[in-house]
């Protein structure tokens, strides 16, 4: 098992090169750099709201979890 300061700076790391995907494609298809700065932090905003989402639902299925 993986110290969770690992599990953290990979999470932030991998948010960040997302971030830098998103605002270049944001910037190919806007040519306005602030603009594709905004979109890419919409994106990840709602993201993780759906993400969190996603697992507290998920929280609730029993499918596939083995009883210990």
């Amino acid at each position: 098992m993986e110290h969770p300061l690992r599990s953290v700076v990979k999470a932030v790391t991998w948010q960040i090169l997302g971030l830098a995907t998103m605002t270049g494609l944001a910037y190919v298809a806007t040519g306005n750099l602030a603009t594709s700065g905004g979109l890419a932090l919409s994106a990840a905003a709602i993201s993780f709201i759906f993400f969190v989402l996603h697992e507290r639902i998920w929280a609730h299925v029993g499918w596939g979890r083995r009883k210990s």
